[in-house]
């Protein structure tokens, strides 16, 4: 408790201290955010706000998940997870290709950073090497990150190992990568007004946190029942999940309407890929799609819009994503904002009590 005590501490003095000095330094070195010229009108007064502040979110993250494993190795000589620095690594790479993406940007005085394959390259290498890593680095639980196949709760409904390991670990090379694009794109669509995804973002891993937490309560606390024995080192993964939640809970401060400062793709795309890996790691693939409800919709509106209207030349929404839709319906940027939170928390807590009533109907008490 102690340990996630310091990560939490750590990670908002690193956010709610570090933005101001990264809106000093951005503001002086003139990288502003470039809006859309398609968007809301009511945007363009934006132009020129701050971006990059993901720099911050996960500066924080890392800070605070370092903090509290250096108080472990000095307390107990309990080593790293490697686990978590998988995990870690999966965020700071897709952070890595979205600040290429926003230097690109302001570099381009315009709102088009990186091409689409330019991109999608990009994911592909970074997404394939966490996938081979997470399948072959023991961790100190004594088992890989990962395990290859598809989850919902803990055990997977389909293990990819029946044919054989090398086809086994190409199939989750490719089902990692569906899923890191897919949550890196979701978030990076959510990231379209002040404090929407930041906030989203902040329930959504406060919601992992808890998953995490009960996976190591009961893992270590109940003597491997049955229920995530195979989740290796759900204590740093508690960890890394509260300091993300803490780190947007820090930055919303500045990135409230009216924003200060931007995420940019830096932190979407970042925490897009923070969100798939915790997903990997926690073995919740599709339980995600319940806890980022909110995403999958945002998601899925853009594909709507962009299907129907290539089939009808017609639009479902007067706008996509989704969030834009409501804006042009009349409702303030504040409105909108608030209500998503709202909707996100709700999938957030439908996802809680799917996994409770998955781990009581495994022990007996339903």
């Amino acid at each position: 408790m102690i340990a996630l005590i310091i990560g939490i501490l750590v990670s908002l003095v690193v956010t709610i201290v570090g933005t101001p000095l990264l809106i000093k330094l951005v503001h002086k070195l003139h990288y502003g955010q470039y809006i859309r010229q398609d968007g809301p009108q009511s945007h363009q007064i934006k132009r020129g706000t701050p971006t990059m502040g993901g720099v911050v979110i996960n500066l924080a993250i890392v800070c605070g998940w370092l903090a509290s494993a250096l108080y472990r190795y000095l307390a107990n000589g309990e080593p790293f997870s490697a686990s978590a620095m998988l995990v870690l690594f999966a965020m700071l790479s897709m952070g890595l290709l979205g600040f290429i993406d926003d230097f690109a940007k302001v570099r381009k005085k315009q709102n088009e950073g990186l091409s689409v394959a330019g991109k999608f390259v990009g994911q592909f290498i970074l997404a394939t090497l966490y996938a081979v890593l997470a399948l072959v680095v023991p961790t100190k639980s004594g088992f890989p990150s990962a395990q290859a196949g598809m989850s919902f709760i803990e055990e997977p409904f389909l293990s990819f190992e029946f044919a054989g390991r090398v086809v086994a670990i190409i199939l989750f090379v490719v089902w990692v990568n569906f899923l890191m694009t897919a949550w890196t794109n979701a978030v990076n669509l959510t990231d379209g007004l002040d404090g929407l995804c930041t906030g989203s973002s902040m329930i959504a891993f406060a919601g992992y946190g808890l998953i995490a937490f009960w996976e190591s309560y009961h893992l270590k606390g109940a003597g491997h029942d049955g229920f995530a024995y195979a989740v290796s080192d759900p204590l740093d993964l508690t960890i890394i999940a509260v300091c993300a939640a803490v780190a947007c809970f820090g930055f919303l401060w500045y990135n409230s309407n009216p924003a200060t400062i931007f995420m940019g793709d830096t932190g979407s795309l970042a925490l897009g890929g923070l969100f798939a890996a915790m997903s990997i790691a926690t073995h919740t693939e599709f339980l995600a799609i319940i806890i980022g409800g909110l995403y999958v919709i945002e998601v899925m509106s853009d594909v709507i819009q962009v299907g129907y209207f290539k089939l009808t030349r017609r639009r479902v929404f007067k706008m996509a994503p989704i969030h834009h839709h409501f804006e042009l319906m009349g409702w303030t940027e504040t409105k909108v904002v608030v209500r998503f939170w709202m909707i996100e928390l709700i999938f957030v807590l439908m996802g809680l009590m799917v996994f409770y009533a998955d781990w009581a109907s495994r022990s007996g008490l339903l």
